[in-house]
Parts: structure tokens; C-alpha cells; sequence
């Protein structure tokens, strides 16, 4: 069996580094080696000017691990944590190692490709729980339990939510998982955007804290704005499970880059100015598409976002969603994404507010809406 078409990234492999503006990232603004050099204490600016160029630790250096335990999962070890060459892998390992032909699982959508696509590469029977704008994009319990079978493996979230920037409250999710435990299904959390809002907010706990059948995935590239690093990783209770997907690790990235790992570290002791800015940076663009979707409200609706730094916009205009986009693209140099990316047939397209030229480049699709129309 082969992978589908990735058709996010296929998009972005064609589109993104070919057009001026990027109106639909999925990360906020990024930092420079220098910002986060300046930022390290001198133990950190020791180990990175003697950094050497061989092979790291599978599971992920030891420092980068305790820093991550410390700042996200305090009531974990180093060992419950398993490091990744960004999360694409840590999906890609995870979900390989959890399922199998035989299994049943269930997908919030829209989502990540990958988040569905791999259990589907494997074999298994695949049931799509969607979220719907007309409930504000929440979280549906009551669909995941009608979704359940037999053999029902793992259920897949992905929360805080890309594209709609929709959270879920300590309340569902411990209702997610006391359902699951019922069942004896594992939950894989996708958690990259946890801590980034444009507001003060009560997250709720990452997923595998609350359930020992629960992985939490998180990235340096979303909340933190660093996807060069490409580091990511996976929290689990259960030791045996992480020891699995290790292994299949081993046939992937089999190790991240040592230099990456340092500066990750140093990043996440700082996470709190990191966040702070990026805070700053989403409540000024949010307060900018507010205006901007109250004035062009015959053009297009959306929910507002409450957390992560994307949001799903609803296009009511007479051009079909690609034909929009493309054109956007073409004449104005602005880059949107439409929604068929995430296999929804409606037209929506996802809107990014994590940079700091995100004014500009809202102006530029503005220009086209002012020649052109809707």
C-alpha cells in the first residue's frame, strides 16, 4: 500500500517559498540563532561552543529531556519523554507503532494528514469524528462514543485545533478519557499549539498526565516558533509503549541534530518570554482580523480562534475556494490555504496571525477584494 498525496504539504511545497507573503502559517514569528543564544546561561553556552557534529542519543539528549519535563510535564521523568526530528515523526512512529490491519480508529477531523493517513497506511478501518462550525468547532464526546467499536485501537485529537484555533476544556478531556479508559482505547494528543494564545487562558493538562493510555505530542515549531530546530517528542506513562516506538525510530531519523537539541533546551528554560512575545504578536492581529472580518462581512464569517495562531474562515463569495486562493496567490502575492487540503469540500480556507507582518499582507488580499470583489 502507498501513502497518499500529502496535499498540505504538497501545497506549500509548490506555493510557500515562491510567495511573498505568508497569510496562512501555522507558526508564529520565528527567532534568530543570536535571540536564543543571548538567552542561554553560561552551563548552555559552554556545551554549545564545545558542540561536536556525531551522533546524538535515540531517546533525545538527556538535557533537552529533562528541560522538557520540567517546563510542560512536571509530574513525569526523562524516560517518559521520547525526542523526535520534529513531530511529523512523532506521529509518523507513534501511530505506526500503535496500530495495526485489524484495528479500528477514530480521527477528529479536519486534522494533519498524517494524523489519519497513517493509520490508514497500516490497514486499519479509519472513522472520521468531524467538528462542525455551528458548534463553534468543539469537541464532540458523544459522536467519539457512537464512533467506537469492538476493536477500536486509538482515538486521534488534535487540540489546541488546526485550523480552527478551537480548544478543549479540562472538563471534556477528562470526559474523552474516563470514555476511553471504559473502553481500553489509547488517545494520541496532539498538542503542539498548548500554551499559545492570544489570551490569558486555563489549558487544560496534556493528555498523557491524565490517562496512562494517552500520548501528548509537542514540537518546538508551533507555540514556540522555531521549526528549524526540528525537534519534537512525545510524553507517555507507559515505559513499554515508548520503548516500542523507539524502535521505530530506529528506522526513521534514528537521531536528531545535537546542535538543534541545545538550542532547544535553551529555548523551552525561556519558554515564558517566548510565549510573551508571541502573545503579543496574536492579540494585535486578532484585534486587526476582527475589524477586517466585521468589515467584509458579506465576504466571509468565521468562529475566533481561542487558542494557537490559525483560524478557519467560512468564504461566502461566488469563486470556488482553489480558484480564490490561486488567484489571491497570482495577483497579489499572498498566501492562503483552501480547505480542500484538509479533505473538507466546504469553502473555507485557513487564515495565519502569528507573524508580524501579517498587517501587510492583509492589506495585499484586501487590494484583491477591492478589485476584484468577493
Amino acid at each position: 500500500m502507498n501513502l497518499n498525496k500529502f496535499l498540505l504539504e504538497d501545497y506549500y511545497e509548490q506555493h510557500e517559498f515562491k510567495t511573498q507573503y505568508m497569510l496562512s502559517s501555522s507558526d508564529p514569528e520565528t527567532w534568530s540563532l543570536q535571540n536564543l543564544l543571548d538567552m542561554a546561561t553560561q552551563k548552555q553556552l559552554q556545551l554549545w561552543n564545545n558542540q561536536t557534529f556525531g551522533y546524538t542519543e535515540v531517546r533525545g539528549l538527556p538535557l533537552l529531556r529533562e528541560t522538557i519535563v520540567k517546563q510542560l510535564y512536571p509530574q513525569f521523568l526523562p524516560d517518559n519523554v521520547l525526542c523526535f526530528a520534529g513531530a511529523e515523526e512523532g506521529i509518523f512512529c507513534s501511530l505506526l507503532t500503535l496500530c495495526s490491519a485489524q484495528d479500528h480508529v477514530i480521527v477528529v477531523t479536519p486534522c494533519y494528514q498524517s494524523l489519519k493517513e497513517i493509520p490508514q497506511f497500516v490497514g486499519c478501518a479509519v472513522t472520521e469524528v468531524a467538528l462542525e462550525e455551528k458548534s463553534n468547532w468543539n469537541i464532540d464526546i458523544d459522536s467519539i462514543a457512537a464512533a467506537i467499536k469492538p476493536n477500536t485501537k486509538v482515538v486521534v485529537i488534535n487540540f489546541p485545533h488546526n485550523p480552527t484555533g478551537q480548544i478543549i476544556s479540562q472538563q471534556e478531556l477528562q470526559e474523552l478519557v474516563l470514555l476511553l479508559k471504559k473502553h481500553d482505547i489509547w488517545l494520541f494528543s496532539d498538542e503542539v499549539y498548548r500554551l499559545l494564545s492570544h489570551q490569558s487562558l486555563t489549558w487544560a493538562d496534556p493528555a498523557a498526565v491524565l490517562y496512562d493510555k494517552a500520548i501528548s505530542l509537542g514540537v518546538m515549531s508551533k507555540a514556540y516558533g522555531l521549526p528549524g530546530l526540528r525537534i519534537g517528542w512525545i510524553a507517555c506513562q507507559d515505559k513499554t509503549i515508548l520503548q516500542q516506538i523507539t524502535q521505530a525510530k530506529h528506522y526513521t531519523s534514528l537521531c536528531s541534530s545535537g546542535p538543534a537539541e541545545i538550542l532547544a533546551a535553551i529555548a523551552l528554560d525561556n519558554q515564558k518570554l517566548l510565549l510573551n512575545r508571541n502573545r503579543k504578536i496574536l492579540s494585535k492581529n486578532i484585534a486587526i482580523l476582527d475589524m477586517f472580518f466585521s468589515k467584509y462581512s458579506d465576504c466571509f464569517s468565521w468562529v475566533r480562534p481561542q487558542a494557537g495562531c490559525t483560524g478557519f474562515v467560512r468564504y461566502k463569495g461566488k469563486l470556488p475556494i482553489e480558484s480564490l486562493c490561486q488567484q489571491v496567490r497570482e495577483q497579489q502575492g499572498v498566501l492562503l490555504l483552501p480547505s480542500s487540503v484538509y479533505d473538507v469540500q466546504e469553502s473555507y480556507f485557513r487564515i495565519g496571525f502569528g507573524r508580524s507582518n501579517m498587517q501587510e499582507a492583509l492589506q495585499r488580499f484586501e487590494h484583491f477584494l477591492q478589485s476584484e470583489g468577493c
